[in-house]
């Protein structure tokens, strides 16, 4: 799935500007899908260009005109067949977890740093998902629902992890720091 593709399923539901569904990302998508102008903007263009929204200019006083975006017919066939065919990936990139795979080349003090900040930022997102929830009405898609639950499981665990976890990472930056001033560092075949 692609930013399009999201465009087209927040399209399906209402009318947006590009500045509106940046908002949605934000929102809604922040904790899976990030995405911001330079791919909406872009994704928006595209999707006008074949025909898949209808785009109209309303004029504002001392700004530039306002483009709201509407799903044509034809986008919400493509859409439709998107969820039909796609082969939904469940990917990860994490420069935290890139980071963290060096742990043994940095000083406790960073690594701690690191894993404290990624426990606040996971719990930050749990709140951030939970005033989402917060703000719903008993009505609110089933697919909305499980996704915020999904985000907010998915964070908890991480956390949990980090917390319970994090003493092998500050062991192993202590030892790093000493084979750094001195002592011989172990070779691979002794780590096993």
């Amino acid at each position: 799935m692609d930013v399009k593709t999201l465009c087209l399923g927040l399209l399906s539901a209402r009318p947006a500007s590009g500045y509106d569904l940046k908002k949605e990302f934000e929102s809604l998508f922040k904790h899976f899908f990030p995405a911001g102008y330079g791919s909406i903007y872009p994704a928006l263009a595209d999707l006008a260009a074949a025909g898949l929204v209808s785009c109209e200019e309303i004029p504002q006083t001392g700004k530039p005109d306002r483009k709201v975006y509407q799903v044509t017919p034809a986008g919400r066939e493509a859409f439709a067949r998107a969820l039909e065919e796609c082969q939904p990936q469940h990917k990860m990139r994490s420069e935290f977890l890139a980071a963290l795979y060096f742990a043994d080349r940095m000083e406790a003090d960073r690594v701690r740093e690191l894993l404290e900040q990624r426990v606040a930022e996971l719990r930050g997102a749990v709140q951030h998902i939970e005033n989402i929830q917060g703000n719903w009405s008993g009505d609110a898609p089933k697919g909305a629902r499980f996704v915020a639950g999904f985000g907010a499981a998915v964070a908890k665990a991480a956390a949990a992890y980090i917390e319970q976890h994090k003493g092998l990472l500050l062991e192993d930056s202590a030892t790093a720091r000493k084979q750094r001033h001195g002592a011989p560092r172990p070779s691979l075949e002794n780590r096993a």
